[in-house]
């Protein structure tokens, strides 16, 4: 049976931010039809994270209450480059890596979204229908002081940095996807308000009823401060081996694993209560972050796989054992260790190695090493560690 009402309203609002308008929502879902809602996703990078599936979860909900979901793919969009929350003007793609990553994006979003009830369109199917005369009567929609009121672009405007005349056309075209796919809902982030409100005046102009925009919080990632990024190496893919994604599960704070629970989780909201509840009574943290981690790990990859991390994670870190799998680098014998750590990939840089030394978060076989100038010896075999889940066994040339 559908979901009144009142039970649709409560599971859309779960983690939401902001409706625009709640009260012209509430007459969409009164009219009885399977609403058509939207969610764009340009293709910039191959691989979805956690972060992505904020807005997926969202319109997975949408979809268990009997909605038509419109995956957007934006092939067109992602050659233009998103500039929200933006201080400098994005390369373009090549039009061959947009496609090779929207590619893998079909494959990962139906680990959420069922592949029989999702439409999946691509914004270049009608983009690239539309003439040079097109494009520009689309322009002229849009002032230039309406695109400055965009917070980024003001910034920019104020500090002057330069803004390509091609940024300006991004929340544009987003609109206007909204006018092609007749959408009802849209569905984005904070930082994507601008975009989505495009979207209505643009239907409003196109003489379409206006869709109700869905604005949902920005996943921080695994730090607690920055938004979750690829770039920024606070990430947990999707893809991710299920014994990584684990361990990084387990780093996040205490305090963060609630937002976690909040965006990510399919639990009930009295679940998550009761969750928080033994918590106050005194449980440990790291119990309850083991129930999220089972349940990411088990939705993007298996119960099984779920299960047999946390079989390794309690061996490798409750233990303080050395896992027999990791990588293996061949190297010079004598090097200064904050270079042999670089070498190894454990750390980024140098810099970062004397600062992991310092912080006593590296060992060599398991014993504690606190020079990181200090010229290392080492011997075939031997397993350097920083931090809790970087391993690497050092062969020599």
């Amino acid at each position: 049976m559908k979901p009144s009402i009142e039970e649709q309203l409560a599971v859309i609002k779960r983690g939401a931010e902001e409706i625009i308008v709640e009260d012209e929502l509430i007459e969409k879902l009164k009219s009885g039809r399977p609403l058509r809602v939207k969610a764009g996703f340009d293709p910039t990078a191959p691989d979805l994270h956690l972060g992505h599936t904020v807005l997926i979860n969202k319109l997975r909900q949408f979809q268990d209450m009997g909605h038509e979901i419109q995956f957007l793919i934006g092939d067109f969009t992602a050659m233009i480059g998103d500039p929200s929350g933006k201080t400098t003007t994005r390369p373009p793609l090549s039009r061959e890596d947009v496609v090779a990553n929207a590619d893998t994006y079909k494959t990962q979003v139906f680990k959420i979204l069922d592949p029989e009830k999702t439409r999946v369109v691509f914004n270049s199917s009608w983009m690239n229908e539309l003439s040079a005369a097109d494009m520009i009567q689309l322009a002229s929609t849009q002032t230039v002081a309406r695109m400055l009121e965009r917070n980024d672009f003001e910034q920019r405007y104020e500090s002057k940095t330069p803004i390509a005349i091609h940024e300006f056309l991004y929340p544009l075209v987003q609109g206007y996807d909204s006018v092609a796919l007749e959408s009802d809902i849209e569905l984005g982030g904070t930082d994507q308000k601008f975009n989505l409100l495009m979207g209505r005046t643009l239907q409003h102009h196109y003489g379409k009823p206006t869709q109700c925009t869905l604005t949902m919080p920005i996943l921080e990632g695994l730090d607690g401060v920055q938004k979750m990024s690829k770039s920024l190496n606070n990430y947990i893919g999707i893809q991710e081996p299920p014994n990584e994604m684990f361990g990084k599960i387990m780093s996040v704070s205490d305090e963060l694993m609630w937002r976690y629970f909040e965006l990510l989780s399919l639990q009930s909201l009295e679940t998550i209560a009761d969750y928080k509840q033994t918590v106050a009574d005194g449980e440990n943290p790291r119990n309850i972050k083991i129930k999220l981690a089972l349940e990411l790990i088990g939705r993007f990859h298996s119960d099984d796989a779920a299960q047999k991390a946390l079989q390794d994670f309690e061996t490798r870190f409750s233990k303080n054992a050395i896992p027999d799998e990791m990588p293996e680098i061949t190297i010079d014998s004598s090097m200064p260790l904050a270079n042999l750590l670089r070498e190894t990939g454990l750390v980024a840089s140098t810099s970062e190695g004397h600062r992991m030394v310092k912080q006593n978060a590296v060992k060599c076989n398991g014993e504690k090493l606190t020079d990181s100038r200090a010229l290392i010896e080492t011997a075939d075999g031997d397993v350097y560690q920083v931090g809790k889940r970087k391993f690497a066994r050092v062969t020599l040339k």
